[in-house]
This record gives structure tokens, C-alpha cells and sequence, in this order.
């Protein structure tokens, strides 16, 4: 469902705006974004690159994912908070982090991947699906 969701970062010298349709939501609980974030998992809201207008400054960090392929996650260099990710195995995709949101109850979670990595105290909700490692591509 199209519609207009903006955010930004803990101290507001970055904000965006999405126009557009979601692709998807999830929670990954991979052990990369389990130590990006300091917490059990990545909770992300997966958008079309070019419906997201940004504003401000980001600082980026780029490390391979589970492909090998590069994965490039944005944040504030002021206050740390980390806004997108990009993974180049996705092209044209931008993850906004959900804990980015002005309005939280935006995110619904559709999926968990990475669930096997999931720690024992934060173990992946049982009301969407569940996958052990990525999910199989979906054909078009």
C-alpha cells in the first residue's frame, strides 16, 4: 500500500521521507546486525531506493554479508543512530531501520530471517514466517 512514512535519526540531523510502496519488513537476526544495532536483531522496512528522500549527513560502514557480496549500512556520525542498508545482492532496494521510524507502528513484521542465529533471549515472534538462513528467491 502506498504511502508517505518519514524518520530520522536520535539528535534530527537526519531526516527522510518515503513515497511508496514497501517491498517487505523482517527482522534479520543475523550476527552482523546483531552487533550493529546492540540488540538480539535488525528489524528493517525494505523500500525502492528512489522513493526515499534523505537529508543530512550519513556515515557509512560497508562489510560482506552471508553472500560475500557487500553490505553497506548508513548512520549519523553525530549520534550513531543507524538509519538505512543497502546489500548489493539487492540493487535498488534501501532498508530504513525501523527503530528510525517517527511512527513505530508502521513496521509490521512480515518475516524472520537468520532465525537459527537468534539468541536465546530474543527468539523470532511465532505470528510470521520463519526462515532458518535467507529465504529462497521468489520468482517474478
Amino acid at each position: 500500500m502506498a504511502q508517505t512514512i518519514t524518520g530520522g535519526c536520535l539528535c534530527g540531523a537526519v531526516r527522510y521521507k518515503i513515497s511508496g510502496d514497501l517491498i517487505f519488513s523482517g527482522k534479520c537476526y543475523c550476527e552482523d546486525c546483531r552487533k550493529s544495532g546492540s540488540t538480539g536483531h535488525s528489524s528493517v522496512l525494505a523500500v525502492p531506493e528512489p522513493s526515499v528522500q534523505m537529508t543530512g549527513k550519513l556515515t557509512e560502514f560497508k562489510k560482506a554479508g552471508s553472500s560475500g557480496q557487500p553490505i553497506t549500512r548508513k548512520f549519523c556520525p553525530t549520534c550513531g543512530s543507524r538509519i538505512s542498508s543497502s546489500a548489493s545482492v539487492m540493487p535498488g532496494v534501501l532498508m530504513i531501520n525501523a527503530s528510525s521510524l517517527d511512527d513505530p507502528k508502521v513496521f509490521v513484521n512480515q518475516m524472520s530471517v537468520f532465525a537459527s542465529r537468534a539468541p536465546s533471549w530474543d527468539q523470532p515472534p511465532s505470528d510470521a514466517p520463519s526462515f532458518p538462513e535467507m529465504p529462497p528467491p521468489q520468482p517474478h
